[in-house]
């Protein structure tokens, strides 16, 4: 069990969980790229592999701090070419369920992480397992779940809470959030949350 389901962390499934087999698992990036590229879990796997402590915030008003391993945002671009035109990047869930669009700018933020571990323990499937995006320094919302596609794309979209009303930026705002780690709610100055 992961400290995710320890500490009885939230789970959303928006857009549906998928039932995902490691065994046929591709994760496909295309877009405006000099070859679209799929990658099997194995090859996931053989990547450079990073382990970096971050806080997930999610909008509904909660947060967790935890140590997220996976494959870092900039070492994964080592894998492929990107066009120069690339200003914003889709990810997409299995399935197509979900998705949503972030800005690259955020996502040069050293603690972006295409992540399949958390505290030593695989990120079980209702948490976006096997791989799920983490992108601390926006909502949760930005950290896409069951991550099946990635685009890279020159215009601004919205998403599956995008479309719904949420923010395009997903920038996290000043205000409150519930520590799930520690159980209390601390003041929050907007960004990424470092100071607790």
């Amino acid at each position: 069990m992961s400290i995710l389901k320890d500490l009885g962390v939230p789970a959303f499934k928006a857009g549906g969980m998928p039932v995902i087999d490691l065994q046929n698992y591709s994760l496909s990036v295309g877009g405006l790229v000099k070859e679209e590229r799929h990658f099997s879990w194995q090859e996931i796997l053989a990547m450079p592999k990073s382990q970096l402590n971050c806080r997930l915030t999610s909008v509904s008003g909660w947060s967790v701090r935890a140590d997220w391993g996976g494959i870092q945002w900039i070492d994964f671009l080592q894998q492929i070419l990107i066009d120069s035109k690339t200003n914003h990047v889709r990810f997409t869930s299995v399935g197509g369920g979900y998705s949503t669009t972030v800005l690259s700018k955020d996502l040069e933020n050293p603690r972006v992480l295409l992540a399949y571990g958390v505290n030593g323990d695989s990120i079980e499937a209702e948490y976006g397992g096997p791989l799920r995006m983490v992108v601390p320094n926006l909502w949760g919302y930005k950290s896409c779940k069951w991550v099946g596609k990635i685009e890279f794309i020159n215009q601004e979209e919205g998403g599956y809470w995008e479309d719904r009303g949420y923010t395009r930026s997903g920038m996290i705002e000043p205000g409150f959030t519930f520590d799930i780690n520690t159980k209390n709610r601390r003041p929050i100055r907007g960004g990424e949350v470092t100071e607790f």
